[in-house]
């Protein structure tokens, strides 16, 4: 069954590369003046039986693990990027925007890449998770940072058409900024695979934060290490610097590689490309309809916002109660759920009653996700907390 699981996400990888393909497609052709045209046609209907592939993979899962798969890194990343994608294919009949699939797919797949770099292994719930709680809370914030998700990928969507490229500005830097994170993330998957397939693993001794000797494995080259580490694998890289217990050495690790691979990564599409990253694409959506995007970047907002109140917020403090006798405790995720949800509070704030529309409302819906993402990233793999099992 785990196999089959397996083999349901691989394949619905792929049908969501060739549906971007042919979303891409639909926004080339001259041909087609409707906003359904034969190619977008066919890339909805790939999407579609992609997304059936992905809950087929989901339920395979659930069946195998006897429980819903959302309990570790891979397996929430792989959910968040499967209700990207419901969230578009809502999205998309309602406003029938080519457009939003050429962009909405890519940050799936991205999803999807990214988890898959994360061990895969089917493993028992720690006490603290076993609890109906965790269907409820983790699927349903899911789902609400999936629907906010596409408010700043229209957001993106708006800035590359309407920052002037032909000049460098404050406004072309953080947009660039923008597609720095996105190659980072691909230099994290790249790097990943290389040494996957090389098999490389070193092991260190180290203190933890309770003072107790511990084992530490890196699959990457250490070029940090653990708190009073000490390296048991002969012939492997040795760190520069050593980190405090409170920081996970491994995954602090992970992240410097990430930025050190995309960031040359980055500079090899700049050579290519002769141009910023945010200039080549600008072609790209020279056609969307400016106020139908701004819309849309508002409508999902606005439909997110309260599915992520519920589940980030009040199922999550629901079941600390139950798992921890308190509603609150200050660890990292739940603060930063906390940030989250004020920052989209004053999003709704500005766009409602200070006319933030337009290119503040972009501005705005991707630094909201900017937000999400390092919760999702780096506090889950620097910062060490009650919530370091996911």
């Amino acid at each position: 069954m785990a196999a089959l699981s397996g083999n349901l996400l691989y394949l619905s990888f792929i049908l969501y590369l060739i549906a971007t393909f042919f979303f891409g497609g639909a926004i080339r052709d001259k041909k087609e003046k409707s906003n359904i045209n034969r190619w977008s046609q066919i890339g909805i209907i790939l999407t579609i039986i992609g997304f059936i592939g992905q809950v087929g993979y989901f339920i395979t899962r659930w069946i195998a693990a006897g429980h819903a798969p959302v309990s570790n890194l891979f397996e929430f990343t792989t959910f968040f990027g499967m209700m990207v994608v419901l969230a578009f294919i809502f999205l998309y009949f309602i406003y029938k925007t080519s457009a939003l699939g050429l962009f909405s797919l890519p940050v799936a797949l991205l999803l999807i890449a990214y988890a898959s770099m994360f061990p895969r292994e089917i493993s028992p719930l720690i006490p603290a998770l076993q609890s109906d709680w965790l269907h409820i809370h983790v699927t349903t914030a899911a789902l609400g940072q999936a629907v906010l998700a596409i408010s700043a990928i229209t957001g993106v969507i708006y800035l590359l058409k309407v920052v002037d490229q032909s000049f460098s500005s404050k406004r072309t830097f953080w947009l660039e900024f923008i597609m720095y994170t996105l190659v980072t993330t691909v230099g994290f998957i790249l790097v990943s695979i290389v040494f996957s397939v090389m098999n490389y693993e070193s092991t260190f001794s180290w203190i933890d934060k309770n003072e107790k000797q511990a084992e530490m494995v890196y699959h990457l080259p250490a070029l940090v290490g653990p708190n009073e580490g000490e390296l048991l694998t002969e012939g492997k890289f040795d760190p520069v610097i050593e980190l405090p217990a409170i920081l996970s050495a491994r995954k602090v690790n992970t992240v410097l590689w990430s930025f050190l691979v995309g960031t040359i990564l980055y500079g090899l599409f700049r050579l290519m490309l002769r141009k910023r990253i945010s200039a080549a694409l600008q072609p790209i959506v020279k056609n969307v309809n400016l106020d139908l995007i701004d819309e849309i970047g508002y409508r999902s907002v606005a439909i997110g916002f309260p599915i992520f109140t519920l589940g980030a917020l009040i199922f999550a403090m629901i079941w600390a109660q139950i798992a921890w006798t308190r509603f609150w405790g200050w660890d990292p995720k739940e603060v930063w759920a906390l940030i989250t949800w004020l920052f989209y509070a004053v999003f709704l704030h500005l766009r409602l009653s200070k006319g933030w529309h337009g290119e503040k409302s972009a501005w705005l819906a991707v630094i909201g996700f900017a937000i999400i993402m390092f919760n999702l990233v780096f506090v889950n793999l620097v910062i060490a907390g009650l919530h370091s099992y996911a």
